[in-house]
């Protein structure tokens, strides 16, 4: 049966005039990116006014993470709305505690975040991890809001505007009128050319105008304006100062109190692994995961292919596949003429080319999928990088009384080449030999995304570091049970303990009342560039005292420089309400009173004072 060449050309009219379009909206995607920007010199320096949450979009190149809502619950510690209490050295620990039933000053997000934990407290507290959603929809529709509610406060001031302008939508609106007519005069030539009805052209006309036009104002996210690049500008310049300190992103949430602002912006930027670590508000995203391949930490982008069927299958049934469809393809060629008598005389020409296409397809399957399977099969490759995710992706039922048997993983690892990357599929019997944080040597082959043999290189650093401490060990190992192995690498001995600058005798004076170490905490190990310790008495008044070194020190003082100076203590010491803080050299020492009397300050500078000339 040969097709008429008029249909052909009624066939490519429509098709053609839906290739413009599709170029246009192609276009349209191009020129409007945010483009790349250049960042500043380091600075410690503070960008503007924005807040965390709009600050994490407009230097994540417009998209919305994790990080507005991580570092808008950081930066309401910040403010003293609430308070982070971390009573030893492990920060899943970390308690949250309102401090003001009713602030003020809160934009739409920030009341979310507030509300959030407000709702959930128990006598003013909830556990940092109780944070998390329950449930996934419910989780996803308080995502949607709150992200709608950043993006309404940086647009409020500037600094974003939708990706697909009114302008952008309305040209190409306009633009859909190309494929529209096409399609129309497609209809129309080929019912006048059969003596049927044309009346039913106007309709597809209209309706693919209108469905174009419904497409093209759909929301694409959100892009620069010039505002936005200036302000992005002046914040990358701190990114880049805090992301060159390895040190700062090892601090904990509870941090916070020392580092004010400086920890919940240093979030925002993407700066702080143990926060985002440690801060799950439910939003978790397996498609930016921290790597530490290559010497730096920086997050990977992973896409997880589920599409095509080719993904993860061996090279023998890929092959007999494509040899089956071309046997299809040969039998329908070999019967064609009986193939096409069976339809029914009313089929049109239109319809018999698509029966044509379909027929068609066996062929170019079959073909594709053979060339390629060999191709992949004598051709495959071996990459070294860092494990950065696993996930069961398939696995064989057992029936409802028995649980499902997995037979092939999700392995995403970062080779160092790019910031993107693309899962494997990797088979269960082998995936077992790797966690998060190994370093890998994988052969895999390209096409079919297929693990072939995995090699660990060296495991993650949590598990070769040993501190001959078993409270150490006990941190390290319920970091990686909670899928943190960024906080599991933060955890080293400690240079300095501050249960050994000052003593519980010590601390019971300043309270007035007898106190403990609270869970033996300040023996023996640090979370990233400090150590802390909490001295709690039995009427819950609490003292805790936190050590820090390095740059995490220097921007720590840099942080308290606005208290009252208190001469004699260390190189420089401040005070104000019921915190005191001193640096000694590189080593910085704070100790903040939480009681419900009075706080004697004096009393707090004199302790201060002991704990500081004790450091060596």
């Amino acid at each position: 049966m040969n097709i008429d060449p008029a249909l052909l050309v009624e066939a490519g009219i429509a098709l053609a005039g839906l290739g413009v379009w599709l170029l246009a909206f192609w276009g349209a995607l191009l020129l409007t990116r945010p483009r790349p920007i250049d960042a500043p010199p380091p600075t410690q320096d503070f960008g503007g006014p924005e807040s965390p949450a709009v600050v994490s979009l407009i230097t994540g190149r417009w998209e919305l993470t994790e990080d507005g809502a991580e570092s808008t619950l950081i930066d309401l510690a910040a403010r003293k709305v609430l308070e982070f209490r971390q009573p030893g050295n492990d920060p899943l620990q970390t308690t949250v505690h309102v401090r003001q039933d009713r602030p003020s000053g809160l934009n739409a997000y920030e009341t979310m975040i507030f509300e959030r934990v407000r709702g959930l407290a128990v006598g003013g507290m909830v556990p940092l991890t109780a944070l998390t959603f329950r449930n996934e929809a419910e989780a996803k529709g308080w995502t949607r809001r709150l992200n709608a509610a950043i993006v309404a406060d940086a647009r409020s001031r500037g600094l974003s505007r939708r990706r697909f302008s009114p302008a952008v939508v309305t040209a190409l609106t306009v633009i859909a009128a190309i494929p529209s007519l096409a399609a129309g005069l497609a209809i129309a030539l080929h019912e006048r050319r059969t003596d049927g009805d044309a009346t039913g052209a106007i309709w597809v006309a209209v309706f693919a105008w209108a469905a174009l036009g419904i497409f093209a104002g759909k929301s694409r996210g959100e892009r620069d304006t010039p505002q936005g690049r200036a302000a992005a500008a002046r914040w990358l310049g701190l990114k880049t100062f805090l992301r060159g300190h390895e040190s700062f992103a090892d601090l904990p949430p509870a941090a916070v109190t020392v580092w004010d602002r400086y920890l919940s912006y240093g979030d925002a930027v993407g700066a702080t692994r143990v926060c985002s670590a440690v801060i799950d508000l439910g939003m978790g995203n397996r498609r930016r995961v921290w790597s530490s391949f290559g010497g730096t930490w920086h997050r990977v982008r992973v896409s997880y292919p589920s599409v095509f069927p080719r993904y993860g299958q061996k090279a023998v049934p890929l092959v007999l596949k494509a040899l089956a469809a071309l046997a299809v393809a040969a039998l329908v060629v070999r019967f064609n003429a009986i193939a096409f008598d069976l339809a029914p005389g009313s089929v049109t020409d239109w319809i018999a080319l698509a029966v044509r296409v379909l027929i068609l397809w066996p062929l170019i399957y079959g073909g594709y999928t053979l060339i390629a399977t060999l191709v992949d099969l004598f051709t495959p490759v071996t990459l070294t990088g860092e494990v950065l995710w696993t996930e069961t992706w398939k696995a064989h039922s057992q029936g409802e009384d028995s649980p499902s048997i997995p037979w092939l993983h999700y392995l995403a690892v970062d080779s160092g080449a790019s910031d993107r990357t693309v899962a494997w599929a990797c088979p269960s019997g082998i995936v077992g030999g790797a966690s998060p944080g190994d370093v890998v040597t994988l052969t895999v082959r390209r096409w079919t995304r297929r693990v072939l043999e995995l090699r660990v290189e060296s495991s993650a650093r949590s598990r070769s570091q040993s501190f001959g401490d078993e409270n150490t060990d006990q941190l390290i190992q319920r970091a990686m049970n909670a899928g943190a192995p960024a906080l599991a690498t933060a955890v080293r001995p400690a240079r300095v303990s501050p249960a050994d600058l000052v003593t519980a005798e010590e601390v019971g004076r300043v309270l007035g009342r007898p106190v403990s170490v609270s869970g033996g905490a300040g023996h023996g190990v640090a979370v990233g560039p400090m150590s802390m310790a909490e001295f709690r008495a039995a009427d819950g008044s609490t003292l805790a005292i936190l050590v820090a070194t390095g740059i995490a020190a220097d921007l720590a003082i840099r942080a308290h420089r606005g208290g009252m100076a208190v001469p004699g203590v260390g190189d420089e010491a401040f005070a104000s309400g019921q915190w005191a803080v001193a640096r000694r050299g590189p080593t910085v020492v704070r100790i903040e009173q939480r009681a419900a009397g009075a706080v004697h300050q004096p009393y707090l500078v004199w302790l201060l004072g002991l704990a500081v000339n004790r450091l060596t």
